[in-house]
């Protein structure tokens, strides 16, 4: 017997998760009782049919309904903001977000458990692939690519929502307090010893999710979390000077010689040249003040969202 307080979330998106958590509690329960001294269920509705719900937990034996609590959502949030909410109500030494679709593998909780053992304060599992249409596999990986390049943070594009946190890195969780949430990238940002467990299990798209709604997201997370907006103006600046650099080259030597780089022949009109100066300065000039807008207001988003400079996993004394 494992001498460990587990609090287990999961988040109701769907009818087709109603239906599947009479079996998802039954099999958890089965394994928590026979290998952990205590444990919770912290079950999130995001905003489901709250009798449907009653209905599916009705039939359970009370020794495992007394170890589920429901939090009903007002109204319906992104499934990280979801895992938050449960993520906050865990009381647990260990919290395991579980999700619904491991319902035939309750084992895996002990699996992760035993590998936090090992020194590791987050442990999730990885999936062979993204079962997605191609339009999504490219937008994942252009998004996966951009926070690889423009963030210190590193993250696995095959990671599930499942996963084991401790209660001490958990705790460093839950003071980021964002109003965005991309778990993911907080689970990285926060630091501690991290490990993956392999399954065969693909990554399978969001129920309900459109792709519109997954590309705002993605835009939300790289704001967020990166430097790429900037850097991106950085480049536009650059090309805008080399732009304004040869449209005036260009158009001196038309000025002079009537015949432009490309070898074409231009009759002189007074004043072109002159303006064609004047526009690509301005050009480069308008440029190099957003870029300049760029660093000013993403420092001030740095300040406003007041992450700690620092999180202390340890104390060591000699």
């Amino acid at each position: 017997m494992r001498q460990s307080f587990i609090s287990v979330i999961g988040v109701i998106h769907t009818q087709r998760n109603i239906e599947s958590l009479a079996s998802w509690l039954a099999g958890l329960h089965a394994e928590l009782s026979a290998h952990f001294s205590d444990f919770e269920f912290v079950l999130i509705n995001n905003h489901c049919d709250r009798q449907a719900i009653d209905a599916a937990l009705e039939p359970l034996p009370q020794a495992l309904r007394q170890n589920v609590f429901l939090l009903n959502l007002s109204a319906p949030v992104s499934r990280d903001n979801a895992i938050m909410a449960g993520l906050d109500r865990a009381n647990g030494d260990y919290a395991v977000v579980f999700e619904f679709s491991f319902a035939d593998s309750p084992h895996l909780v002990r699996t992760l458990w035993e590998k936090a053992q090992t020194g590791f304060d987050i442990v999730y599992l990885r999936a062979p692939q993204r079962r997605l249409p191609w339009h999504y596999r490219l937008m994942y990986s252009a998004f996966y690519g951009i926070l690889h390049r423009y963030s210190n943070l590193r993250l696995d594009a095959r990671a599930h929502h499942t996963r084991i946190i401790s209660r001490r890195a958990l705790n460093s969780l839950l003071r980021l307090r964002e109003n965005s949430h991309y778990l993911k990238a907080l689970y990285a940002l926060v630091g501690y010893n991290t490990a993956a467990i392999d399954v065969a299990q693909p990554l399978e798209p969001e129920p309900g999710i459109t792709f519109g709604e997954q590309f705002k997201s993605a835009l939300v997370a790289i704001t967020s979390f990166t430097s790429f907006l900037s850097a991106l103006l950085g480049w536009i600046f650059l090309l805008s000077c080399v732009i304004a650099a040869a449209a005036i080259a260009n158009a001196i030597k038309v000025r002079l010689t009537n015949v432009d780089f490309l070898g074409q022949y231009h009759e002189t009109v007074p004043g072109w040249a002159y303006l064609v100066v004047l526009v690509s300065v301005f050009f480069a000039v308008t440029c190099l003040n957003l870029y300049l807008m760029s660093i000013y207001l993403a420092n001030i988003y740095r300040e406003i969202k007041n992450r700690p400079l620092y999180i202390i996993e340890s104390v060591k004394r000699y």
